[in-house]
């Protein structure tokens, strides 16, 4: 028993002695870290310049009529480009053409992509101007001319074919008159000026061929007063409607208001001031052309091209008073005279020039 026990002992430190001199198991090297390639250094992204536009008007802003025309032109597009994309400056009350020619030429020094010669009277300030700034592109109106024929390339032109919404206002004014003498009160006989009175008139006589409309020219865009009296003489031969153009129309319209007598608008909407007597107004939504135009000179054509704003594409609206109840079968009737006018089945009949 003892060897027995003996023996299992050496067999013990046998193996103990054998372990002790085995070698260390050998231990693996960390792996690698998989080595990561510098991420490419991203280059400053330049920030986007915004398409920058100037416009230089006759009258105020604000002044429901031509001027207001354009500026809520110009608003609508920023709103819709976002104000970082489209910067607007102006002025405003520009009557004096030199001061008007001299701010034209301020903006075109600033390096502005578009400036805009809101008024007819400006042609000759930009016939100047514009060669002296060959990447800057202009824009004026109401006219067609572009003054290609004078070597000129970068100036755009857009008109208003007032006429149209003058017919619709003229066929709802015949609609609505009680003594069939209407009353139109007009600035000097040009531009959309001229082709509002005439539409309108047409309108009148097609609607009421034994109405006797009448326009008085004032020879004035901007006199209140002039415009008070002419309407107040309209009023006094017996007219109960009157319609009239310009920024000067304020005047006449407050008269309309003293003496109970409709009003018919046209370039921006009237209504706010006298929605008592103001039926409708022909509305310029200038942006439909202005966007034509940002893009032809953010694709590189700076001029050289005319647009027009009609019943047509948008770029006049006839917006009718809520406040007002038109009769029923006129509202049909002005509704049936736009859609003619839209597509050509009623024909505007305009004296020859």
């Amino acid at each position: 028993m003892r060897r027995l026990l003996f023996a299992l002992s050496l067999l013990v430190v046998v193996a103990l002695a054998l372990g002790a001199c085995a070698p260390a198991p050998t231990e693996l090297p960390p792996a690698p870290e998989e080595s990561e390639e510098a991420a490419p250094t991203a280059e400053p992204v330049a920030p986007v310049e915004p398409f920058r536009v100037a416009v230089v008007m006759p009258s105020a802003i604000n002044d429901l009529a031509f001027s207001q025309s354009m500026y809520d032109a110009l608003i609508r597009i920023q709103d819709e480009m976002g104000a970082d994309n489209f910067e607007i400056a102006y002025s405003e009350n520009m009557f004096v053409i030199e001061d008007a020619a001299a701010a034209i030429r301020d903006y075109a020094s600033q390096g502005f992509n578009l400036v805009i010669a809101h008024g007819s009277q400006y042609g000759s300030s930009l016939v100047e101007v514009a060669p002296d700034f060959a990447e800057t592109s202009f824009a004026w109106g109401t006219t067609v001319d572009t003054f290609t024929d004078q070597g000129i390339s970068n100036v755009f032109a857009y008109e208003a074919r007032s006429e149209e919404g003058g017919y619709v206002n003229g066929v709802i004014a015949a609609s609505l008159s009680e003594s069939g003498i209407i009353g139109v009160i007009g600035p000097i006989e040009t531009g959309d000026a001229k082709l509002y009175v005439d539409g309108f008139t047409a309108g009148v006589l097609a609607t009421n061929p034994d109405a006797s409309v009448t326009p008085i020219w004032t020879g004035s865009f901007s006199d209140t007063a002039l415009a008070s009296q002419a309407a107040q003489t309209h009023i006094d031969a017996g007219a109960d409607v009157l319609t009239g153009t310009a920024q000067m129309v304020t005047g006449a319209i407050g008269v309309a208001k003293e003496q109970g007598v409709l009003w018919f608008g046209t370039q921006s909407n009237q209504t706010t001031l006298a929605p008592e007597i103001v039926v409708a107004s022909q509305v310029y939504h200038f942006e439909v052309v202005l966007s034509e135009i940002v893009n032809l000179v953010k694709g590189g054509t700076l001029g050289g091209q005319s647009f027009a704003a009609d019943l047509a594409n948008g770029g006049e609206v006839v917006e009718f008073n809520p406040d007002y109840t038109l009769p029923a079968e006129v509202a049909t009737l002005a509704e049936q005279t736009v859609q003619g006018i839209k597509d050509g089945s009623i024909v505007i009949e305009l004296p020859a020039e």
